[in-house]
């Protein structure tokens, strides 16, 4: 729900995709809150995954068996990236613009998943601690041009673009995937503490622990601008934007100060949330049953919801047809509505999508026997 809210705004906001809501020289508080609660998505969509995979493979008959269910899925997912998301996110059949977002990290990260589980689990719980503490000290290595070494350091590290087709097609590495094949590593781990013999209270301990551990280590590092993020924090005009200094933290790749900051709190919510069960619960509880559904289908109704909108500012519809070309003219730099409309289609957004993603959730729920749905 939280995701949508940032899609929306990517495609009604004022300004669109071209002005950043976290530049402290040109935002404004409530734009950057909009942008920064979205931040906690990513991170709890990667670790979680690695989370589900652990219990998932408690069913399993065998770790290979997960092991090939982690491989396909992986591969899947990384086809729709490129394919029906991208699709989703221009509306141009030519698919000349790829970007290689959350999908496909959660899946590249799949596929390495599937190998590493066959290591011992203190090597593997060890291997994701150092990937997610130690991979900011790669961040001095900075390449640039399209070469072979270039394009294979983006898709491990560097978050960054590459134009070919003269021109004409654009592929752009939004999620380099070491750092979050470092945390989906770690969500695998801390699946064993979610087996059903577990105890619930131990597990509360531990979740507090680790939560409360996370925040003090992101404040002490942060604070002291000693490691964990090359954007570091500096003073500014007053107390307020001191604070959002200090968790402007960076997300393409995601740091580990961006990892902690994200991740402790999302442990102790994972703690004090456990028990409750209401109304509320009960529709989020939809959604977060069939995520993938929701996940493609949202991208379909925001577009359209931006197309609508831009329509109705008496542009072209064709300006949200995007390519690299249209991408790069800035022509709606200057076009979009309030963040309080924005707001608003967020809403409408989720209205429209919960009786789908009820309907799914029924008809998975009546056909657990079909083996491709666990794929969708």
């Amino acid at each position: 729900v939280l995701m949508a809210l940032d899609h929306v705004r990517d495609y009604t906001h004022y300004g669109y995709m071209y002005s950043s809501p976290t530049d402290l020289d040109t935002t404004s508080p409530w734009l950057f809150f909009t942008r920064w609660i979205t931040h906690f998505c990513a991170p709890i969509f990667v670790f979680l995954a690695g989370t589900s995979a652990f219990l998932y493979g408690d069913k399993k008959a065998s770790k290979k068996s997960l092991s090939k269910f982690l491989f396909t899925r992986g591969l899947w997912l990384i086809f729709i990236e490129l394919t029906v998301v991208n699709f989703g996110w221009s509306f141009d059949f030519s698919l000349s613009w790829h970007m290689l977002q959350v999908i496909w990290a959660i899946g590249i990260c799949m596929v390495f998943l599937a190998a590493f589980i066959h290591l011992p689990f203190k090597i593997i719980l060890s291997l994701g601690l150092i990937i997610v503490f130690g991979h900011n000290l790669l961040d001095s290595i900075f390449l640039t041009g399209d070469s072979w070494t270039s394009v294979l350091w983006y898709f491990f590290h560097q978050s960054n673009g590459i134009s070919f087709n003269e021109g004409k097609s654009l592929l752009f590495v939004g999620y380099p995937f070491l750092p979050w094949l470092g945390i989906m590593i770690l969500g695998y781990c801390l699946g064993t503490i979610y087996l059903p013999n577990f105890d619930a209270a131990k597990r509360k301990k531990i979740l507090l622990y680790l939560g409360i551990t996370a925040i003090i280590i992101f404040l002490f590092l942060r604070i002291s601008n000693f490691y964990g993020d090359s954007n570091h924090w500096k003073p500014q005009k007053n107390i307020l934007y001191n604070i959002l200094s200090v968790i402007n933290t960076s997300k393409y790749p995601p740091s580990l100060l961006y990892t902690l900051m994200t991740l402790g709190p999302a442990l102790l919510i994972l703690r004090f949330l456990e028990d409750r069960k209401n109304k509320i619960s009960d529709i989020f509880l939809v959604i977060g049953r069939v995520p993938f559904f929701y996940y493609i289908l949202h991208l379909f109704v925001i577009h359209i919801i931006g197309i609508l909108g831009l329509m109705y500012l008496g542009e072209s519809w064709h300006e949200l047809i995007y390519t690299p070309q249209r991408l790069r003219s800035g022509f709606l730099a200057d076009k979009g509505f309030s963040l309080v409309l924005t707001y608003v289609f967020w809403i409408l957004t989720i209205v429209i999508l919960y009786p789908f993603c009820l309907w799914y959730m029924k008809y998975k729920a009546r056909n657990k026997d079909k083996w491709w749905l666990s794929y969708l």
